[in-house]
């Protein structure tokens, strides 16, 4: 789909900016930003990305401890 798009002429320069530094076009880009934004504008999806992000940790022993450790701020080495 095409569509037209009017945009300040400093996000186009950022735009442009991003595009160089991927090494893509700046309609990657938009196709890239639509992408992320259409995805994160699905209701609780970011829970389920989210859930279970600790899991693996060692560094930190109980996860419960470390958010208290965390809320109390006190050393939770």
């Amino acid at each position: 789909m095409r569509f037209l798009a009017e945009l300040p002429d400093d996000e186009v320069a950022e735009l442009d900016a991003l595009a160089r530094r991927n090494n893509r076009s700046r309609a990657a880009e938009v196709r890239e930003a639509v992408r992320l934004y259409v995805r994160g504008r699905k209701g609780n999806d970011w829970i389920a990305r989210g859930f279970g992000y600790w899991k693996d940790r060692t560094d930190i022993g109980d996860a419960v401890e470390y958010q208290r450790a965390m809320r109390d701020d006190r050393d939770f080495g």
